[in-house]
């Protein structure tokens, strides 16, 4: 819009909006779909955490038995406790070792019976446990040891690192777990650190024991919650997608009607941009101005002068044009309502109609305003019946026909000839003037059917007592022709072309025409 024959191009942002709005919800959508991983993956690693400390306090409580069971035992002879402490061993499903400790020593194993090592517990966090990378016997090897010890005595049980690695494992794949016991931490590979440990990029979540010292670090590595996303809301996503698509149709849709023609149409009326321009009409004889047709122009704010064939047919279409032509009359009547003693007496006023007007009786009062906007008898107002859309007889036609009529003001069909009922409108309504379409006038000196066409209608009118109009007048040759033929009024470029309004009034006032007494005046379709 404005409608014209080359296609603008699009705008960039006509372009782009569909897509950005169809992404909104999806980019929303996805947003939130992320959150809620987030919060699930955090609940899940919370929960493992949780079920692994569980596991792990079981062992330990396991193991923690056994120890206690044979603290009393310390400090006595080992021949003599080497079957208890292989007893508990057995008696304990996570149990691989017992020990005995006495003054710092340990000198009694379920494994090896006498046995003579150094113990330092400055080892066992708190004086409790130990993370330990294996021992002499298994090198290598993950076990965590439990020591309990009372006025130098103490027993030693320990767990073997499978248990802890399985632990470790007992969810998915993707939870990473590390189990750490004071400066000590072993991952779910089983192997045994000092120092800082790795933490997880994703649902981070840490729970130390209430009964042991030891705690549990929990999450996900960086994906996971894409990983999660893909799996768990495929309907979601598909959801989305739908949703994004039918936002984009929707504003694509919004944007094609804010462009149609009639939402442009609309917003030029509302923005008044339609205005009046003036082709003069003469009279027979001298060839004085008799009157003028105002023709409707639409003045773009970017594109200019628009050509009406390319905005009255969507207005006609839309039924637009019946407020339009209310606007065109009202500024026609504040443009000439100031100059009207330079008009003459009975100068005419013609403005095109349709069918739509013919539909509804408000016409009576817009041509009644029309005609209060000047002095009483200065002019006449004469609407002119084009027949893009067919005007059926009805009873309101023909009473506002009539009501038309009483007014004063005349009816003219236009391009008479070439239209499908025209013949028809004759016979149905009040007509005043015949209009002459230019096409039979373009003819004069070539075609002779056409020129035989034009004779009759001349005849025709002159039969019928009506008023005649010759349209499309651009060579003396035509006007000579229309002038032996007794048309009594021509309108055409050989004359003047349609005219801006402050052009048209400062011509009007160098004419200065006045009708002659008795002389009928009469503006038609140019």
């Amino acid at each position: 819009m404005p409608f014209s024959v080359k296609r603008r191009p699009r705008r960039l942002w006509r372009v782009v909006l569909p897509w950005l709005v169809g992404a909104l919800p999806m980019a929303c959508g996805l947003l939130i779909m992320h959150w809620q991983a987030e919060r699930e993956l955090q609940s899940r690693s919370e929960a493992s955490t949780r079920q692994v400390v569980r596991q792990i306090d079981h062992i330990l409580d396991d193991i923690s038995a056994a120890a206690q069971a044979l603290l009393p035992l310390a400090g006595q002879p080992c021949a003599a406790q080497s079957l208890a402490l292989r007893e508990q061993v057995v008696r304990h499903a996570f149990v691989r070792s017992t020990n005995l400790e006495y003054r710092g020593e340990l000198y009694c194993s379920s494994l090896f019976g006498t046995y003579r090592e150094v113990i330092d517990s400055n080892d066992y966090f708190q004086g409790r446990l130990w993370l330990m990378q294996g021992n002499s016997v298994t090198p290598g090897h993950p076990l965590l040891a439990y020591r309990t010890a009372a006025d130098g005595r103490g027993a030693i049980s320990t767990a073997d690192g499978d248990h802890l690695i399985g632990a470790l494992h007992l969810l998915d794949d993707d939870t990473r777990l590390i189990l750490q016991v004071g400066p000590n931490w072993m991952g779910q590979s089983g192997e045994v650190h000092t120092g800082p440990r790795p933490v997880p990029q994703v649902a981070v979540s840490e729970l130390s024991s209430l009964h042991y010292p030891f705690s549990i670090l929990g999450g996900y590595d960086q994906g996971k919650v894409g990983k999660v996303m893909r799996s768990e809301y495929p309907a979601l996503f598909g959801l989305l997608i739908l949703l994004g698509a039918m936002a984009a149709v929707t504003c694509y849709w919004q944007l094609r009607r804010a462009s149609s023609p009639r939402a442009e149409l609309q917003r030029a009326i509302e923005a008044d941009e339609f205005v009046p321009y003036f082709q003069p009409v003469v009279r027979q004889n001298d060839y004085g101005w008799a009157g003028v047709e105002v023709l409707m122009r639409w003045q773009h704010p970017r594109e200019g002068l628009v050509s009406p064939d390319l905005f009255i047919p969507y207005a006609e279409h839309s039924g637009q044009i019946v407020p339009m032509t209310r606007r065109l009359l009202e500024r026609t009547a504040q443009t000439l309502a100031p100059h009207v003693e330079s008009m003459g007496s009975d100068f005419h006023i013609a403005i095109n109609i349709t069918a739509d007007h013919c539909q509804d009786l408000a016409l009576l009062d817009d041509c009644r305003a029309f005609l209060a906007a000047f002095p009483a008898n200065s002019v006449r107002l004469t609407l002119e019946l084009t027949e893009r859309k067919l005007i059926s007889p009805t009873e309101l036609t023909h009473t506002l026909f009539a009501g038309l009529h009483e007014l004063g003001v005349l009816i003219a069909l236009d391009d008479f000839g070439t239209g499908q009922s025209s013949l028809a409108y004759l016979q149905q309504f009040q007509v005043d003037y015949l209009k002459i379409d230019q096409s039979f006038v373009a003819m004069i000196g070539g075609d002779a059917l056409s020129l035989h066409i034009l004779e009759s209608i001349i005849e025709l009118s002159s039969k019928l007592g009506l008023g005649i109009v010759a349209e499309g007048v651009e060579t003396e040759a035509q006007r000579d022709y229309l002038a032996r033929h007794n048309v009594d009024f021509q309108q055409g470029y050989l004359f003047a072309r349609p005219m801006s309004a402050d052009v048209f009034i400062q011509a009007l006032q160098a004419q200065c025409l006045t009708s002659p007494p008795g002389q009928p005046m009469y503006a038609g379709d140019g």
